[in-house]
């Protein structure tokens, strides 16, 4: 879950971007040649022809721009018979003209999806995108990716199980959900970087006792608290179970003691006053800019937040990943940027698969890195000298190689964001109990893999 996840109605300019993009020349592929698994590829690009390859991407900031520029010059330059047609847009108009370009005549060859059920999910039970199997052995990718990257972006064949079965996509960045701090508040506290949960619990009562604000959540629009919740429950549930809970898949429950565990703590330090004053009520936004003035000592949230945050704070900012227990990897949040995907309408999928893999292999990761993204792979060797980046790109590197990415909550179901945002609030307010709060989530849970 990245800030905001919705896309409604079809906006009138999007349309034209999409009515003037075109397909690949080229042989067509039917549809039970686009989903078959074991399709023989080509892998050689100078031997493909003169082609246009059609690419959607949400990369319109920044860094996020300037490297799929650089990535695509670099690509028609290697094969100067390719040519890329790019199409960038926002996420939001992204998101509102997808659904309608995967089931036209005209549809791009590679496109960003976001990994949900309701949008990558519901595009492979459509037939629209391709299995990348035949890809995955062809270029390595299962080698080349952590085993927490690619459930993300995991699906059965009919898009009912999530985290599991084929590759549909592959991510360029990555996402991780920690601790922000600041290094000043620690040191005139006398507390040592809490790497592990014990430690981190002792120093939010060592803040609250000298009378700071020990955290600093704004909750205001109710997902922000699920950046808190999750990794505290990566710290008391077994990684497994999480990921069963997380996909939506069938066979976990909400009502066990590891997560009434986790339920409780959040519980205890709301009442234990480890909070600022009215969470509920608080901006988001509001919220980690008080961490730049001096108003808190932690933050939890993710890897976003680092070059905003360094930007107001410099080296006095600092992150990291609570473990279980001391010496151990962490399990917690996380998850990737919009990974790219094949469309089954694209007439070359070979081109589309080696574009894939040229703007994922290690390369393109070092041009992510200089551009000032969190590349997925490779990320603790491409981290900055110093500084919050380079914690954060540690993070990750550690998290995704021997610890466990777990999925964001609200990917569960169609209404768990809805869902979870509620209960938490509830819980932060003390309307409902750590009991009332996984009876909640169990029954959207319950209801969803039931298919009531």
């Amino acid at each position: 879950m990245f800030k905001k996840r919705t896309a409604t109605g079809i906006a009138v300019a999007a349309l034209a971007a999409f009515a003037l993009t075109g397909c690949t020349p080229g042989a067509s592929t039917t549809t039970s040649e686009a989903l078959d698994p074991n399709r023989t590829v080509e892998t050689d690009v100078s031997k493909m022809g003169d082609l246009t390859l059609t690419v959607w991407d949400q990369e319109v900031r920044g860094g996020q721009n300037e490297q799929m520029e650089q990535l695509n010059a670099a690509f028609e330059k290697e094969y100067p018979n390719i040519t890329i047609d790019r199409v960038s847009q926002s996420f939001d108009d992204l998101g509102k003209t997808l659904r309608l370009a995967l089931s036209g005549d005209d549809a791009p060859n590679v496109v960003q999806v976001n990994n949900a059920r309701s949008s990558l999910g519901s595009f492979v039970a459509a037939e629209q995108l391709h299995p990348l199997d035949a890809w995955v052995d062809a270029y390595g990718w299962e080698d080349r990716f952590s085993e927490s990257v690619l459930n993300n972006s995991r699906y059965s064949a009919d898009g009912s199980a999530f985290g599991a079965g084929s590759v549909y996509a592959l991510p360029q960045v990555g996402e991780v959900v920690g601790v922000f701090y600041s290094k000043a508040k620690l040191a005139e506290l006398g507390i040592d970087l809490p790497t592990e949960w014990s430690a981190f619990e002792t120093a939010l009562k060592t803040a609250k006792d000298a009378g700071q604000t020990p955290m600093l959540l704004g909750n205001i629009e109710k997902w922000p608290a699920g950046h808190v919740f999750g990794p505290v429950q990566g710290a008391y549930v077994p990684a497994d179970q999480i990921q069963t809970l997380g996909y939506g898949n069938p066979g976990g429950t909400w009502d066990t003691a590891e997560n009434l565990k986790a339920a409780t703590v959040l519980d205890d330090w709301m009442k234990a006053g480890y909070f600022n004053d009215g969470v509920n009520g608080t901006d988001y936004d509001a919220a980690w800019q008080d961490l730049t003035t001096g108003s808190g000592v932690f933050l939890m949230a993710g890897s976003w937040l680092a070059a905003d945050l360094e930007d107001a704070m410099g080296d006095d900012v600092g992150f990291f990943t609570p473990s279980a227990n001391e010496g151990a990897a962490a399990n917690t949040t996380g998850g990737t940027g919009l990974p790219f995907a094949i469309t089954t309408g694209s007439k070359n999928p070979d081109l589309a698969a080696a574009y894939i893999d040229f703007i994922t292999n290690d390369d393109a990761m070092k041009i992510l890195a200089d551009t000032g993204n969190l590349p997925v792979n490779n990320t603790a060797e491409l981290a900055p000298a110093d500084g919050v980046l380079n914690d954060v790109y540690s993070a990750f590197g550690n998290v995704t190689t021997d610890g466990t990415l777990l999925p964001y909550l609200d990917y569960a179901t169609p209404t768990m964001g809805d869902t979870l945002g509620e209960a938490l609030q509830g819980l932060l307010d003390g309307r409902l109990s750590p009991e009332e709060f996984a009876a909640a989530l169990e029954a959207d849970y319950g209801d969803f893999t039931s298919g009531k």
